[in-house]
């Protein structure tokens, strides 16, 4: 019998793993793609956002010195409006803090986590693909195949972090609330002439945000919102027309565009979970959430949810009591609440508010970017939501390790 099986081996189910090896439980992760097996370095890979709270998370798993040498730091964040005057800038000195939060390549992240995980008890099932599994009182029955046969294993708990597109969340039926934005973000890295200082760039457009975030090597990190319709004309244009179309949306307040790497899109919607719980089940991250880009707020969240669960599942261990208890997960559920309703209110409100061609509206923007600038209690409010410092932290995001 394990006390705890995790479906899904990305950054978030990973990083749960990870935070769990001080309880001295016994847990297995379950990952449908063979871990080790990403591509090699490559001046096109995608990077995410880390907040200076994710930082504190990754610090009290053990891996953030490690991480630390291999990202690159966000010191300032300059917000602004195409063709409106106005701009929020928000500094780290502000929170006296060492960076607003950090930038890292995905294929970093995830090999700083396979690192960690091969060195540890954790029983790892790859690749491995969980085809169905069946609640009884005491504990959840798992099959999955491997290599062509259908294994089976009991746990008392059982997280999902499958994504997106949860086939479990499904099994549990779990409805969803969706909200199509009719938007893909285009990603590309990208260079400028001008050298690469700490500052982050969220420019908002006609057809939705634009961010550069600062990357090592003296990269950005391009995420570029297009409306669906038009994401495929920028697609197909030749490097030299692309830096061309973006000089031109972004402006020179980072010198010229002289370099962008190979492009690639998604679409971009709101999902929601009715709810993370279900029996002796739980859904984290994307299984649960999924957010629009805007803030890059998506995978900081998720990781809340790693450190609030965590958190919960030391206090169970070291009363010796059942992982999977109604009590604890109904805790848990609670307890998320209010972070989801404000970040995901946080970032439809930007997405919806900063997507409209109203010129009276635009105005209106403008006034506000300027008074979150120089009003310090306003300013602050939106700094703690981007840095996740929001609500109450769990002793991870204190970035303190979990006891057994």
């Amino acid at each position: 019998m394990w006390d705890i099986v995790i479906v899904g081996g990305g950054m978030v189910g990973a990083s749960l793993a990870l935070a769990l090896k001080p309880l001295q439980l016994k847990v297995a992760l379950i990952e449908a793609v063979a871990f080790g097996s990403r591509s090699q370095p490559a001046y096109d890979d995608r990077s995410v956002a880390l907040s200076y709270g994710s930082s504190r998370i990754y610090q009290g798993i053990g891996i953030w010195s490690e991480l630390q040498t291999q990202v690159a730091p966000i010191k300032q964040i300059h917000v602004s409006d195409r063709g409106y005057f106005g701009a929020t800038r928000i500094r780290a000195e502000q929170e006296a803090v060492p960076a607003l939060g950090y930038v890292v390549e995905s294929r970093v992240l995830g090999q700083v986590l396979f690192n960690a995980l091969t060195g540890s008890q954790l029983e790892i099932i790859s690749p491995a693909t969980v085809s169905e599994f069946e609640q009884h009182a005491d504990y959840v029955e798992v099959k999955f195949e491997r290599q062509g046969l259908v294994e089976g294993l009991q746990t008392k708990l059982l997280v999902i972090a499958d994504g997106a597109k949860s086939p479990l969340r499904e099994q549990l039926g779990i409805e969803v609330k969706e909200r199509n934005y009719q938007q893909t973000a285009l990603i590309a890295n990208v260079s400028t002439d001008k050298p690469v200082q700490g500052v982050a760039y969220e420019r908002f457009t006609s057809s939705g945000p634009l961010a550069l975030l600062p990357m090592t090597q003296g990269r950005y990190s391009l995420v570029w919102t297009h409306k669906t319709n038009e994401v495929e004309a920028s697609l197909s244009l030749s490097d030299a027309e692309f830096l061309q179309k973006l000089q031109q949306t972004f402006g020179y307040r980072q010198g010229r565009f002289i370099k962008a790497g190979k492009r690639s899109s998604y679409p971009l919607s709101l999902i929601k979970s009715a709810a993370e719980v279900q029996g002796r089940a739980v859904l984290i991250g994307n299984a649960s959430h999924t957010l629009h880009p805007v803030a890059g707020q998506g995978l900081n969240l998720a990781l809340r949810d790693v450190a609030s669960l965590s958190d919960l599942l030391a206090m169970q261990a070291q009363q010796h009591h059942d992982c999977g208890s109604a009590a604890m997960l109904a805790t848990y559920q609670a307890a998320r609440q209010a972070d989801y309703k404000s970040v995901l209110g946080y970032t439809d409100s930007l997405v919806r508010l900063f997507s409209n061609d109203f010129p009276p509206l635009g105005h209106a923007r403008a006034g506000g970017l300027l008074a979150v600038d120089r009003i310090a209690p306003l300013r602050k409010l939106l700094t703690q939501q981007s840095m996740g410092l929001r609500f109450r932290q769990s002793r991870l995001a204190r970035g303190l390790a979990l006891k057994s």
